[in-house]
This record gives C-alpha cells, structure tokens and sequence, in this order.
C-alpha cells in the first residue's frame, strides 16, 4: 500500500476506541447487539446504553425517539468489530446464519469480513485479519488484492464459508459473549468529498494516507502503516450534505490518543486551522468538514 506523508504524523499507537450512536429504541437495539452479535451490556439508563466486551466499552447508544434516517447524506458507512483471529470470527457469521439474520460474508484477501446492518440501519463490519492469504493495494488510482501466490483479486470476493469454519472446534458455543480482546478496528465515513476529508484527516490529525482511489470515491488512513484505521468515501454523492437536526445515525466515534502530549500537539493544529471544538468531560468534541462528529480522548 503506498503511504504519503506530511512532516508529521499522528502517533503510531494511535486507536478508534468507541462509536456513539443516536437511536430511536433502545430496547430493541441493545437486544440486537446482545444477543445477536454478543455483546456485553456495560451500562443501561433511562435513554442510553453502553456496550461493549466485558472490560472495555466499544458502543454507545443513546436514544431518540422521533429521531429519524436519512438518505444522501455524510455520517458512517459502517464501523468495524475486529475480531482476535478467524475462528472467533467464524463463530460470529455462524451465529448469525444460525438465527438467519441478513449478512454479506466478504474476502478481502488480507482480511476476511462479513457487513450487516443494525435494525435501525447502522451498517456494521465484523472481521478478521489473515495477512498470510496476501495483501491489497490502492495505488495509480486502482484498489486490488495479491495473493500470496502471486494472483490478483478484486478484494471483494464472496467468503469461503467453509475454509473459515474450518477454524472452527466441536467444542466453540455459538453464542458465546463477544472475545475479550476484540475491538474497534476502524470506522468508514460518508464524506462531503474526498480531498477535503483527507485535509482534515491527514493534514490536521496526521493520519497517513494509506491510498486513495478516485475512481471509486474512497480513501483510507491510518496510524502505525496500519491498513486502514478510518475509510473515506463519497458513496452517498460529492457534495452530500450532513444528516439536518433530528436524524438517525452516528454521533461522534472517538480516537485514543497514548497521552496527554500528542492530544496538545494536536490541539496546536486544530487551534491553527481555526477548527472549533468544544470540552466534554470524555476529551474534546469537534467535527470533520462533512460535519461527522470526531471525539479525541488521551
């Protein structure tokens, strides 16, 4: 994957921590990432949840009834559950086939995924990595895979479901709790357009582009060489406004930082640019160009 820079970068141990979500039944939302994808419940109050595995929070659900969804409009593409390896991954796709809920299981060569939505539309990828199939590139505005034999892939072909459960052990309980080692590995973002997100992104937070292909609207950067810790595209139309007040959909994800200098270092440049940002008792709220809201905790 090619990999650009400015003269900064954001630190390498930098992660997506957790993503907020706005609602309009909390009920029936937690029973979905329950007993569904196997989530722990961390925390329930009267309008919002916490869930996540059991000593690390990875959602936030807050509800709004009323609230609703709308269509070409920026907010997230999906956000993505890493899974510690391919049979902890297998046992979630056989979980779902298991109870027949709607799932696309996808091989991206370097990792092996499946995408679902919510019942409320919240698009979700669960994956894993396996860097030994091969890898992917994005360069001279092509997205590819290569094999570690040498052949070529799309990097969007439909999952060998028997190879994957082939990780698979008589003895793994399909609804068992969400591992505890599993974690946000990135979020994909609906973007107003491309080269405006990476300024902000690459050129104020200091991810690395990791590759960008105009002829299919995305991008990727990341932290630390990683494949992708944040996916932009433009999917919903160049141009697409954000969600107006009142709508369904994310409210920020969060980005951890490893300590108290890099978020200041950062700051320096938002403070710069001009960015407004607000100080919340998790870190400080601000908001990327397409009006997707970005949380940056130390």
């Amino acid at each position: 994957m090619d990999q650009f820079h400015t003269n900064f970068s954001i630190h390498p141990e930098t992660k997506i921590r957790t993503v907020t979500l706005k609602v309009t039944d909390l009920e029936s939302q937690v029973h979905f990432y329950q007993h569904v994808l196997g989530f722990h419940l961390l925390s329930l109050e009267e309008k919002q949840a916490i869930l996540g595995t059991v000593d690390q929070p990875l959602l936030h659900l807050k509800e709004h009834p009323g609230f609703k969804r709308y269509q070409q409009v920026t907010g997230l593409y999906h956000l993505a559950i890493l899974f510690p390896d391919q049979r902890k991954l297998a046992k979630a796709v056989s979980r779902l086939l298991a109870v027949n809920y709607p799932n696309a299981p996808t091989d991206h060569i370097m990792t092996k995924s499946t995408y679902l939505d919510d019942p409320e539309g919240n698009g979700i990828e669960l994956y894993a990595e396996s860097p030994e199939d091969g890898t992917w590139f994005m360069e001279d505005d092509k997205y590819f895979a290569r094999r570690t034999d040498g052949s070529l892939s799309n990097g969007r072909e439909p999952l060998d479901l028997k190879a994957l459960f082939s990780h698979l052990k008589d003895t793994d309980l399909l609804n068992a709790p969400l591992p505890t080692n599993s974690r946000i590995g990135h979020v994909h973002l609906h973007v107003h357009d491309i080269e405006e997100a990476l300024d902000f992104y690459h050129g104020i937070l200091g991810f690395d582009i990791m590759g960008k292909v105009l002829a299919y609207q995305m991008a990727f950067v990341s932290a630390g060489g990683y494949h992708h810790h944040i996916g932009l595209n433009t999917w919903q139309g160049t141009g697409a406004p954000p969600p107006p007040p009142g709508s369904l959909g994310l409210h920020h994800f969060s980005i951890q930082l490893p300590d108290r200098n890099e978020m200041r270092t950062i700051m320096d440049r938002v403070s710069s640019a001009g960015i407004p940002f607000e100080r919340i008792e998790e870190g400080i709220l601000l908001h990327d160009p397409s009006q997707n809201g970005v949380l940056l905790t130390s």
